[in-house]
């Protein structure tokens, strides 16, 4: 909703998460919550406290291709993280029947990086040096790693009782 924009903001400008992605103004996450192509989700604990937010797009796109854009937590190793993958895989796969879930994840991001692999995500290619980065007042480029997982992909997952 656009009363937790603001919340929304803050997280992903905090600099534990700042590295790892490229934050959004506010009109453009106001863009995102406005436009039927997009859904994003606020990630909350059963006591209603909010943990992080999601941002999928390409939810009608015609081709079933959905895009993971943004995965964004407050609380790190603790394993919401591939709970959230799981629950995300089988809501682009079995409510809006994706045939291909993607994401890009940049170089530096090693966790979520061995996180997707973990998760039965295939490595696609890399856009090499493709976003500026700015780590500890250094600035310099990093790559982004395209990865994806396909309908049939997921279904073998689920098969093997790893879904």
């Amino acid at each position: 909703m656009l009363s937790d924009l603001d919340w929304v903001v803050s997280v992903e400008q905090d600099g534990a998460n700042r590295p790892f992605i490229t934050p959004w103004e506010r009109t453009q996450h106001e863009g995102a919550i406005r436009f039927p192509d997009c859904r994003h989700f606020i990630i909350e604990s059963p006591e209603q406290q909010r943990l992080g937010f999601v941002i999928l797009q390409g939810c009608r796109n015609p081709h079933g291709s959905i895009e993971l854009k943004r995965l964004v937590l407050q609380t790190k190793g603790q394993g919401l993280g591939r709970a959230c993958v799981r629950l995300l895989k089988k809501l682009a796969f079995t409510q809006m029947h994706a045939h291909r879930f993607w994401l890009d994840v940049k170089a530096l991001n090693e966790r979520a990086h061995q996180l997707y692999l973990s998760e039965g995500f295939v490595e696609e290619g890399r856009l090499r040096e493709s976003v500026r980065v700015t780590l500890d007042g250094a600035d310099g480029y990093d790559s982004l790693i395209v990865m994806s997982l396909l309908d049939r992909e997921y279904q073998a997952r689920v098969a093997m009782g790893l879904e």
